[in-house]
């Protein structure tokens, strides 16, 4: 009953909707109407029911359709093939936006918040487990804890096999798993990359269940006790898939002065989206932090090979057999970022070629086997990555008018202006209410704009040639000792944001003498401040081509622990930690000792048991030692991994505050105030030691 007055009421409300998109209004009744809007959603905004969200969902779309009926149908009339062609790709670019704002809502407006399924008391019926740890070419640092971790996990050792699959082919690899007592595979070729080494382990393994982890991603050792579960409640279900944390800073986190305010890039995603996508059983494989079945896998070949995203792409091959797959929206595992802008774009770029291959090759609205929601949330997915097109197109588009004079919309500003208020407002506001602790307003605009002009033609040639292009591995674990500015990285960015200075800079001058040179002044307005919003962006992108250093490896925790210190003369003393890291500690300093005797080992007092390490003294002050540790073997280390990495509640930490438009763009400003602020005291820095340097070089000639 409820659901055929739900289906009435749809149908009821189809008449208003097409009123509210095609009724025409001059711009005063138009400012009007979109104040009204803009009112009513505010009042709205004070209650917080999932209802009132969806009232406000629907406010959006419908003020957006109506802006792109209202281009439609009365601003694409051009003067000349130029304006044409111009105004045309700047229209498609805004129906690009608008489709992805209507998908977006879909995947987000019902996040599903699925709770963990508790494995039976009687282990003798939980499944068997393979855990595999894939590895290529990163450096046995990077690879050691995730594998201590893997061991580190509470699940019976009779049910838990753990594999090293080393495409490198490395005979240090091997003796360390030998060593640490893991099983370690490799083959004669690497044949389809990741995906091929995955397939070539499942012929050699057999546990029911395949959990996967990147050779970065440290696990926590309640992950499978997490994910396991819901595998003995649903016969049919295929995946389960984490979050990917990241405990190192990603280059916008670490390059920007404001970026450890903000949510990471990753969070709107491991957190709205796919929630929603599990709401419709259109959870995505992320290739890392996950557990799949091993006979829904043989069903669909193995691992997807036909693409350079095998993630997604066995996912939607697992989805289109009618197997499911869940989200648990805890992080039970963490990683390392990419350290510096040029891996996050070679990353991004893979990703956004293997989305375009998907798109090609297995398109997910065609074929049998998934439903229409789960066909819109992967194709939300696949047209994401097609965004530089219509990103470059909004960045460049006030150029058209400010330099060259072209009328790309034909319109008054004063009527674009009143329609695109209202739409813009209103889908910011929203977005903002949906996902404000995952995605701070505007701040998706930086991500995109970094990317723009480097995944524009792998994007179009893989559109055209889908077979084209190779897997790629992203570097890990690197250290920056120095600064410096990727040019490279960010050369189109700067081409542009001159052009569209210039353009700002031509558009006052115009508008200062406009009956001179016979222009509207409200349409040199309306460009000029569509020139300096893409220019603030675009200057923000720049901003994080700013390489700073980076000289941790790894984390530090906060964590009081009893420590034993052992001096080198024989004597001990007690103490505890103020911070703990896999390679080193802060300690709390008990007395003046350390400053006449070396310290030798440290000794931590554990639940489980002490650990004995050897250390050096970094530095010290009136209250703590910082020591470094030196060589562990590796029963050691594992014991310390279990203590700093693999937690259960390691990588659990409170969420960001709520977004505030405003205040969100405020710190995009004061980002490109810092890049030129910074920049100048780092070169005024570099001046002063060159003039140190020489000054004593000139001294030491004396």
């Amino acid at each position: 009953m409820k659901k055929l007055l739900s289906v009435l009421l749809v149908l009821a409300m189809v008449p208003v909707a097409l009123l509210v998109v095609i009724t025409p209004m001059d711009s005063q009744k138009q400012y009007i109407f979109g104040l009204i809007s803009i009112g009513i959603l505010f009042l709205l905004g004070f209650c917080k029911k999932r209802s009132i969200s969806v009232i406000m969902v629907v406010m959006s779309a419908l003020l957006s359709t109506r802006y792109i009926y209202f281009r439609l149908t009365q601003t694409l009339h051009f003067n000349s093939e130029i304006e044409t062609l111009l105004g045309m790709g700047l229209f498609l670019a805004e129906v690009y936006v608008w489709v992805m704002l209507l998908l977006s809502y879909l995947q987000t407006i019902w996040p599903l918040k699925r709770e963990l399924v508790q494995l039976p008391d009687d282990m003798s019926q939980w499944p068997t487990v393979d855990v595999y740890i894939p590895t290529y070419n990163e450096p046995l640092d990077v690879v050691r804890d995730t594998v201590l971790a893997a061991q580190c996990i509470d699940y019976p050792r009779d049910k838990m096999n753990i594999y090293l699959l080393d495409d490198g082919k490395r005979r240090e690899f091997a003796v360390f798993a030998a060593d640490v007592g893991v099983g370690y595979i490799t083959r004669n070729d690497n044949a389809h990359a990741k995906a091929g080494n995955l397939n070539h382990a499942m012929k050699l393994t057999h546990g029911e269940l395949i959990c996967v982890f990147d050779c970065d991603h440290v696990a926590t050792r309640i992950f499978l006790q997490a994910t396991v579960g819901g595998f003995l409640k649903d016969p049919k279900l295929a995946l389960v898939q984490t979050p990917h944390y990241f405990y190192s800073p990603d280059p916008f986190e670490r390059n920007l002065s404001v970026g450890c305010n903000i949510p990471n890039e990753g969070s709107l995603f491991y957190g709205p989206i796919q929630q929603g996508n599990d709401n419709w059983n259109a959870t995505f494989f992320c290739g890392s932090c996950a557990v799949i079945r091993r006979s829904a896998l043989e069903e669909i070949g193995g691992f997807a090979v036909e693409t350079v995203t095998e993630d997604a792409h066995t996912a939607l091959k697992l989805q289109r057999l009618g197997w499911g797959t869940a989200f648990v929206d805890i992080p039970l595992a963490a990683g390392l970022a990419t350290e510096r802008l040029v891996l996050h774009v070679i990353q991004r770029t893979r990703w956004a070629r293997g989305m375009t291959q998907i798109f090609r090759l297995d398109n997910p609205l065609l074929g049998r086997g998934l439903t229409l929601p789960q066909r819109l949330c992967y194709l939300s997915a696949m047209l994401y990555y097609q965004f530089a097109l219509p990103r470059i197109a909004f960045l460049t588009a006030p150029l058209a008018y400010l330099l060259f004079n072209l009328n790309i919309i034909h319109s008054s500003a004063s009527l674009v202006f009143a329609y695109a208020l209202p739409h813009l407002f209103l889908a910011v506001y929203v977005n903002s209410r949906l996902n404000g602790r995952f995605r701070y307003s505007f701040w998706g605009e930086i991500y995109d704009i970094v990317l723009a002009f480097h995944i524009v033609l792998p994007t179009m040639v893989t559109m055209l040639f889908p077979k084209r292009g190779k897997f790629n591995v992203t570097d890990k674990g690197g250290l920056l000792n120095v600064g410096y500015f990727d040019f490279s990285v960010v050369r189109p960015h700067l081409i542009i944001a001159v052009l569209l200075a210039a353009g700002v800079v031509a558009g006052i001058v115009r508008a200062c003498a406009h009956d001179y040179f016979g222009v509207d002044p409200r349409v040199i307005a309306l460009n000029v401040g569509w020139g300096l919003y893409s220019l603030i962006f675009l200057l923000a992108a720049i901003a994080v081509a700013r390489e700073t250093r980076q000289t941790r490896k790894t984390i530090r925790i906060d964590v009081d622990i009893p420590v034993l210190i052992h001096y080198a003369s024989g004597i001990t003393s007690r103490s505890q930690t103020a911070d703990l890291s896999m390679g080193g500690c802060r300690i709390v300093v008990p007395d003046e000792r350390h400053q006449s005797d070396e310290i030798e080992e440290i000794e931590l007092l554990l639940q489980s048991g002490a650990i004995v390490i050897p250390v050096r003294i970094i530095a010290s002050d009136a209250e703590y030692i910082r020591l470094m540790f030196d060589d562990i073997p590796p029963s050691r280390r594992r014991e310390l991994v279990r203590v700093v990495l693999s937690r259960a509640d390691a990588w659990i930490h409170p969420p960001k505050p709520q977004d505030n438009p405003f205040r969100s763009m405020l710190t995009i400003v004061r980002s490109v105030f810092d890049l030129f602020w910074l920049t100048w005291k780092s070169r005024r820095e570099n001046r002063r030691l060159r003039a140190e340097l020489a000054a004593k070089a000139e001294e030491g000639s004396v």
